[in-house]
């Protein structure tokens, strides 16, 4: 049996931590979908279609990683497309909390769902795409966080 795995998140942008996570799943699930989110909570910078479209190219090189958008419950889409893990990423214990509620919530929703937490390397724990953001709006270097294609995206919304 295939194990296929969902990472879900809004990835706004993509960050060197997720991709750090997303090639790690991908060598632990033989398939893994990079499920980025449409959040009615949220208000992203870039729109889900260029978010989709950057982590395809920053993952190109992965054979068995594909990314695709979607709106409503990440069970719902995970169902839809075979999944069977739901990966969730860990930087610091204050991500714990919530992470927790998520996937508890996910299994009450769904009982056939497991959820694994993966923890980035050392350097990749701080990186946060809000972080990433912020910085790139004020004009600082994102080079050492994000992919040169990301970076490039994230210059076009600086502050002048």
């Amino acid at each position: 049996m295939k194990r296929n795995a969902v990472y879900p998140g809004t990835f706004d942008p993509i960050t060197n931590g997720h991709q750090d996570l997303i090639r790690r799943a991908a060598g632990i699930f033989d398939h893994v979908i990079v499920a980025i989110a449409a959040n009615p909570n949220k208000t992203p910078m870039f729109p889900l279609a260029k978010r989709v479209e950057l982590a395809r190219v920053v993952l190109a090189d992965l054979g068995n990683v594909e990314v695709q958008g979607y709106a409503g419950l990440t069970v719902d889409f995970a169902r839809q497309h075979h999944g069977t893990v739901i990966v969730r990423g860990l930087r610091a214990i204050a991500d714990f909390e919530f992470e927790f509620q998520l996937a508890n919530m996910s299994r009450h929703l769904d009982r056939d769902f497991e959820t694994v937490f993966l923890t980035p390397q050392e350097q990749f724990t701080f990186i946060s795409s809000t972080l990433v953001r912020e910085i790139a709006v004020l004009g600082g270097d994102v080079s050492k966080f994000v992919h040169p294609i990301v970076e490039a995206e994230l210059k076009k919304h600086r502050r002048v």
